[in-house]
């Protein structure tokens, strides 16, 4: 639960270089965070992109996170640091809105005999631990929940409301798995036989590492054989697909609306962009950023910036330029035949000298 915090207590919490304003004290307490824009004497706000700059003067925040370039262009109290936006981040947890879950198990819970549940595990109404699945300290399973046989959930892990993990996964220590989420559906493996589609039943898991938060809807589904893989750290956003097999390194990042196909590697520290698409059984190298619209069809072998598709223009130009680009093909095999002919009128004009 949230509480008020001086301006003192926070320079010492965020390691900070507290300047104070005239006639304010370090005793002043702020309650919350809010935009340059809008924040008020009891909150806090920060300057991370100089876009933004323009706010500064103007803001009647009771503090804002800076670093010392823009202190005397505030009006109010600062906080100085050498990067606000990590400030900001280390601040927004001293000022959580969420509820903390209580210890212990709701009487409308159904778990199974055969289930472990830690006693300071909180598992809420409507949530269902099957057999052998083991529920560890600190962990949160919110209402209506599934976790399925011989699943695991580590130390200080949060499932929020509505959360699937079905049977053979783990989640590991120190997690955020937002609502409707699915973890371990199976992979889409069928195989065409006379006509028909004949299922190739999923016998992998899931793995997910330490301090992973997976956005709302997202759905990571089961190994073939093996299991689907998430490293430590890795964020990824709402809306995600991430098919059976898939491999994604640590401390990497998914934006929205993203499609990795089966068997993809992800490395490490790598950035894919909103509905970016990743082709199966390819490898991106670690370090790589991807924008958001790329479709990835083969594998990438050193770190960079990748982008693919278009980008927006009016409507009347984009029709022109999408017949261009189904005639480029032919217009390629024009430029080689004049190529052709300008080698041997070079040729020949080198004969007749």
């Amino acid at each position: 639960m949230r509480h008020n915090l001086s301006l003192a207590q926070l320079a010492l919490e965020l390691g900070a270089e507290l300047r104070m304003a005239p006639d304010v004290s370090q005793d002043q307490e702020i309650s919350s965070l809010n935009t340059l824009q809008d924040a008020v004497s009891d909150q806090l706000t920060f300057l991370a992109n100089p876009s933004y700059r323009r706010f500064l003067k103007t803001t009647s925040a009771g503090a804002v996170l800076v670093t010392t370039e823009f202190v005397d262009e505030c009006p109010v109290s600062t906080l100085c640091v050498d990067n606000p936006y990590l400030a900001f981040a280390r601040a927004s947890a001293l000022f959580n809105t969420a509820p903390e879950a209580e210890a212990g198990v709701h009487p409308a819970a159904v778990i199974h005999p055969k289930a472990t549940v830690d006693p300071s595990a909180s598992v809420g109404p409507g949530a269902v631990v099957e057999a052998h699945a083991s529920v560890g300290p600190r962990v949160t399973v919110g209402a209506n929940c599934f976790v399925g046989e011989g699943s695991i959930l580590e130390e200080g892990s949060c499932l929020y409301a509505g959360a699937i993990v079905h049977h053979g996964c783990r989640v590991g220590r120190d997690c955020i798995i937002h609502s409707q989420v699915v973890i371990g559906a199976d992979g889409f493996g069928f195989a065409p036989h006379k006509g028909e589609w004949i299922k190739i039943y999923q016998l992998g898991g899931v793995d997910i590492g330490d301090e992973v938060e997976i956005g709302a809807n997202t759905c990571i589904d089961r190994g073939a054989l093996g299991d689907t893989v998430v490293g430590r750290g890795v964020k990824i956003d709402n809306l995600v697909q991430i098919a059976h097999n898939v491999r994604i390194g640590d401390y990497s990042a998914i934006a929205a609306c993203t499609g990795i196909a089966g068997s993809a590697i992800i490395g490490k520290h790598c950035a894919l962009g909103g509905s970016s698409r990743i082709a199966g059984h390819v490898t991106v190298a670690d370090g790589c950023q991807v924008t958001a619209n790329t479709f990835v069809t083969k594998s990438i072998d050193s770190p960079g910036i990748y982008s693919g598709g278009l980008p927006f223009s009016d409507s009347q130009s984009w029709r022109r330029n999408a017949v261009r680009f189904g005639q480029l093909d032919k217009m390629a095999r024009k430029v080689k035949d004049l190529e052709k002919k300008l080698d041997e009128l070079s040729r020949r004009s080198g004969k007749n000298e």
